[in-house]
């Protein structure tokens, strides 16, 4: 719906009950058209007084159009420019972090190879048969006799 039907609506529905709140008013014939003169031209006014709200409401929305369309994409560019020098001022820190991960993943591959290695090794010594020292059987024997 568009506004000017809207307000034009209103304005013909507020004159509809004027007029008939005027004629159904006990008056004689002379203050009868007294009184419609009258309301006639103070609806002329306020109607004259409308179209002035409305013209005024157009321009403004204009205006702000108009306004919107050279603020908006400065503002957007004043976005773009301060991301991008945002993401400039952070990639000296995310290539540090970066080089931190891989020394860190580094870290973490030796310490599980050496751990694997060590694993190995104590695998081998339990599989590996031990010399026995014939003293030492003599005495173990002696003592579960």
């Amino acid at each position: 719906m568009k506004v000017s039907n809207f307000f034009a609506g209103l304005g013909a529905g507020l004159i509809a009950g004027a007029v008939t709140a005027i004629l159904s008013a006990p008056k004689s014939g002379e203050e009868l058209r007294t009184s419609i003169k009258s309301s006639g031209s103070e609806w002329k006014e306020s109607m004259n007084e409308l179209k002035a709200r409305i013209n005024e409401l157009k321009e403004s929305i204009n205006h702000l159009t108009e306004e919107s369309k050279t603020q908006v994409p400065e503002a957007v560019d004043g976005l773009k420019a301060s991301l991008q020098s945002w993401q400039e001022g952070t990639a000296p820190a995310k290539e540090h972090l970066q080089l931190e991960i891989k020394a860190i993943q580094n870290s973490i591959e030796q310490l599980q190879a050496s751990i694997s290695k060590d694993k190995d090794e104590e695998e081998k010594k339990k599989d590996k048969p031990t010399a026995i020292d014939p003293k030492k059987a003599q005495d173990d024997d002696s003592e579960t006799a």
